[in-house]
C-alpha cells in the first residue's frame, strides 16, 4: 500500500509537506503543490479517511436527509440522490443517505455526532418544523425545497409557482377553458409539503388571470385512486379538456385508463405532466411536460454546500425557472 512517505520521497519533499498540501493547513508554494499532486496521481495514493478527518477536522461526507415516505415517488427521489452523490464525488466527498423520518431530532443527531461536514435536506414543508434547528447548526446546510420562513437559510428548488402558471398558460393558449390538476397524494397536501402548495397557487392564479375554469384534486397514487379522480373530473360541466398531472406515480396508469375509456390523447383530452424529462419521454405518447430538474438541483445543492464549507457562501434562495417542452400529448380541445 502506498504511504505518505512514498509520496514525499517521489516528490522530493518531507512527509509533513505532503500532509500540509493535503490538509491545506499551511501555505505551500504552487510549484511544490504540483509536485506533490503529480506524485499522488502517479503512485495512486489514497489518503486514509480517518487520518484525513482528524488532520483537517472534516469527514469528507455530506449527509442527505431524504425521508422515504410511502406517498413519495422513490425513483424520482433517487434521481436527486444520484445527482448529489455524483457531484459530491467530484469534490472528493461521499454522501450519507438518511431515510428515516426523524424530524429536528435527526438533524441534531447528525450534527452532534460529527458524521458529516454539511447537511442537505429534502422533503421540505411550507411550515418547516426543522427551521430553528437548521438556523442553529454549526455546519453548512442546504434545503432542496423552500419553506415559507426561509430567512437566513440556503435553499434551491424549481420555481413551482411559475411551473403551475406555465402549465395553465400552455393549455389556455391552445384554447382549453376547463383545466384540471391531478395533484399529489392527499398526504402530501396535509403535510404542507412546500412544492405542492406553491404549484397549486401558481396554477390557480394563472387560471384566474385568464378567466379559465380549474378543478384541482389530490390523487391517491393507486389505480383505484386515479380512476376515482377521472370519474369525478369527467362528470363535471363544462367538460374538462386538459389535464395537468403533478403526480409521477399515476402517469402510466392514467394513459392506460384514458385508452380504456376511449379518450384519445391529445385528440379528446390533453395531458401535461410535471416530471423528469426521461419519464415524460418513456410513454407511447411522449408527454408534454414541465421538467423536474432533479440532476440540476442535486448538483446545485452540493455546490452551494461546498461553497459554504470553503467560507464563501451566504444564505440565498435559488429557484430554477421552469422549462416546458411540448411533445405529443397536448393540442387544441375537441
Amino acid at each position: 500500500m502506498v504511504t505518505i512517505a512514498d509520496v514525499a520521497r517521489a516528490a522530493g519533499v518531507s512527509p509533513s509537506t505532503v500532509s500540509y498540501v493535503l490538509s491545506g493547513k499551511r501555505t505551500i508554494s504552487e510549484t511544490t503543490r504540483r509536485k506533490v499532486h503529480r506524485s499522488i496521481r502517479k503512485l495512486g495514493y489514497r489518503p486514509n479517511a480517518g487520518a484525513r478527518a482528524l488532520a483537517s477536522s472534516r469527514t469528507n461526507v455530506l449527509a442527505l436527509v431524504a425521508p422515504l415516505r410511502t406517498d413519495l415517488n422513490v425513483p424520482v427521489v433517487m434521481q436527486f440522490v444520484g445527482a448529489a452523490a455524483a457531484a459530491a464525488r467530484a469534490h472528493d466527498h461521499d454522501v450519507l443517505l438518511l431515510t428515516a423520518d426523524e424530524g429536528a431530532e435527526g438533524l441534531d443527531r447528525v450534527a452532534a455526532s460529527a458524521l458529516a461536514d454539511a447537511i442537505l435536506v429534502m422533503d421540505v414543508e411550507a411550515g418547516e418544523p426543522r427551521v430553528p434547528v437548521l438556523r442553529a447548526l454549526e455546519r453548512p446546510a442546504v434545503l432542496i425545497g423552500v419553506p415559507d420562513d426561509c430567512a437566513g437559510l440556503t435553499c434551491v428548488d424549481l420555481d413551482f409557482t411559475a411551473a403551475g402558471a406555465a402549465c395553465v398558460a400552455h393549455l389556455a393558449d391552445l384554447g382549453h377553458r376547463h383545466v384540471a390538476l391531478i395533484g399529489p397524494s392527499p398526504a402530501v397536501y396535509r403535510r404542507g409539503t412546500s412544492y405542492a402548495g406553491r404549484f397549486l397557487r401558481g396554477f390557480e392564479r394563472e387560471a384566474a388571470d385568464r378567466g379559465a375554469l380549474t378543478t384541482a384534486l389530490a390523487c391517491v397514487p393507486t389505480y383505484d385512486g386515479l380512476r376515482d379522480c377521472l370519474d369525478d373530473l369527467f362528470a363535471r360541466r363544462p367538460p374538462v379538456t386538459g389535464l395537468v398531472v403533478h403526480n409521477e406515480a399515476v402517469l402510466g396508469p392514467l394513459l392506460s385508463e384514458l385508452a380504456r375509456r376511449d379518450r384519445r390523447v391529445p385528440r379528446d383530452v390533453s395531458v401535461l405532466a410535471v416530471c423528469p424529462p426521461d419519464l415524460a419521454r418513456s410513454h407511447e405518447v411522449p408527454l408534454t411536460s414541465v421538467d423536474i430538474p432533479a440532476a440540476e438541483l442535486g448538483e446545485l445543492a452540493v455546490e452551494l454546500a461546498m461553497r459554504q464549507l470553503d467560507g464563501h457562501g451566504e444564505p440565498e434562495v435559488r429557484l430554477l425557472p421552469p422549462r416546458l417542452e411540448a411533445r405529443g400529448s397536448t393540442g387544441p380541445p375537441p
